[in-house]
C-alpha cells in the first residue's frame, strides 16, 4: 500500500479558491439566511469514522471531525504523520483493515482516480467494512471510477457517494469548504453532520457520479476563466495598460469573479497559472475525457483553456 500522505502533500484534488482567501456569505440568491443542520449533533450511526489521506486537505477535515466528537481511525504511515495525527486527536492505523474494522464511514480524501481505486478496489477496504457503512470519495476524478466502486460495495450492503470539493485548507478550518455530493438521498441525509464538520454548503446535486460530473464542470470553467484572464492580460498590454495595474483595478468592476480575485492576489496571469497548473491540467484531462465517453465536447470552453497556451501571460501547456 502506498503513502497516500506524502503523495498528497501539494493537495488532495484541484481547486482554484484555494490560491487565496475568499469570504462567503451564508445567505442564498435571495438574500434569505440559508439553513445549516445542526453542527453539534452526534448521531449515533456516525460516531466511528476510517480516514484514507490525511494530507493537505485531509488532515484539517481530521482536525475538524476529532473536535466535534467523532472517533477517527485514519491511515498513517510515516512516522511524522503518525505522530501529526496523534497530536490531533486521531487514532492511527497502519493498514486499511484497520481504518475499516467497525467504521460507520469511510472517507477517501486522496490525488488520483487510481489511488482512489487502489484504496477502494486494491485493498481489503470493501471486504472488512460493514454492512450499512458508507464510502464517501471526496477526490476530484471519473464518474466511472466512483460507479466501479459501488458496483463492488453494493454486495456487502455498502454504500458509496461522491463528495469533490471547491475550498482550500483555510475553508476547512473555519468549516465553510464547499461540497458536491452524489448519491442516495437517504444516504446524503445521514452523511450531513458528518461533512457538515467542516463544510458549509454541503450540496446534494444528484445521484451518484453527479457530485463528480458538477466539479469537472466547475473546474473547467475555471480554467476557461484563466485563458479569458490571459487574453484580457494581453490586450490590456496592446492597449498600453500595465498587467499589474489591470488586475489591480478589474475586481472592482462587473468583470470581478474568484479566479480574477485569485489571479490579482497573485499579481499576474502567468504565476496564478503555474501557481495551480497540475491541478488543471488533471482535472481537465479528466473533464475532457468524460465529455469524449459521452459523446460531447467543451465547447467555447475549449478554446478559451487554450488561451492559456498562447503568450507570456500563461504557462507553455495550460490544459
Amino acid at each position: 500500500m502506498r503513502d497516500y500522505d506524502s503523495r498528497c502533500r501539494k493537495g488532495d484534488s484541484f481547486d482554484p479558491d484555494e490560491s487565496a482567501e475568499y469570504t462567503r456569505g451564508c445567505r442564498d440568491h435571495q438574500g434569505r439566511r440559508r439553513h445549516r443542520p445542526d453542527q453539534h449533533a452526534l448521531p449515533a450511526h456516525m460516531k466511528r469514522l476510517g480516514f484514507v489521506g490525511a494530507g493537505r486537505m485531509g488532515l484539517p477535515m481530521v482536525r475538524r471531525l476529532v473536535a466535534g466528537g467523532h472517533e477517527v481511525r485514519v491511515l498513517g504511515r510515516s512516522p511524522e504523520r503518525r505522530r501529526a495525527l496523534s497530536d490531533e486527536g486521531a487514532l492511527v492505523s497502519r493498514g486499511i483493515e484497520e481504518v475499516a474494522d467497525g467504521a460507520d464511514a469511510v472517507l477517501v480524501c486522496v490525488y488520483t482516480d487510481e489511488q482512489v481505486r487502489e484504496v477502494c478496489l486494491g485493498s481489503p477496504l470493501l471486504e472488512v467494512l460493514p454492512n450499512g457503512a458508507v464510502v464517501v470519495v471526496h477526490t476530484t476524478g471519473s464518474p466511472r471510477t466512483v460507479e466501479a466502486v459501488a458496483a463492488r460495495a453494493a454486495a456487502g450492503g455498502i454504500q458509496v457517494v461522491d463528495a469533490p470539493v471547491s475550498g482550500g485548507p483555510h475553508d476547512i478550518a473555519a468549516g465553510r469548504l464547499s461540497v458536491f455530493v452524489g448519491g442516495d438521498e437517504d444516504t446524503v441525509a445521514r452523511l450531513r453532520p458528518v461533512l457538515g464538520r467542516y463544510a458549509d454548503p454541503v450540496l446534494h446535486v444528484g445521484p451518484l457520479g453527479a457530485g463528480q460530473r458538477v466539479k469537472l464542470v466547475n473546474n473547467a470553467l475555471f480554467a476557461a476563466h484563466l485563458g479569458l484572464l490571459s487574453d484580457a492580460a494581453r490586450l490590456g498590454r496592446q492597449l498600453g495598460v500595465d498587467e499589474a495595474i489591470l488586475l489591480d483595478a478589474l475586481p472592482h468592476g462587473s468583470a470581478a469573479s474568484r479566479a480574477l480575485t485569485g489571479v490579482a492576489a497573485r499579481g499576474s496571469v502567468a504565476r496564478f497559472a503555474e501557481a495551480v497548473r497540475e491541478f488543471v491540467d488533471k482535472d481537465v484531462d479528466v473533464v475532457r475525457q468524460v465529455a469524449a465517453e459521452l459523446g460531447t465536447g467543451l465547447g467555447a470552453l475549449a478554446p478559451a483553456i487554450g488561451s492559456l497556451n498562447r503568450g507570456d501571460s500563461g504557462p507553455a501547456d495550460g490544459g
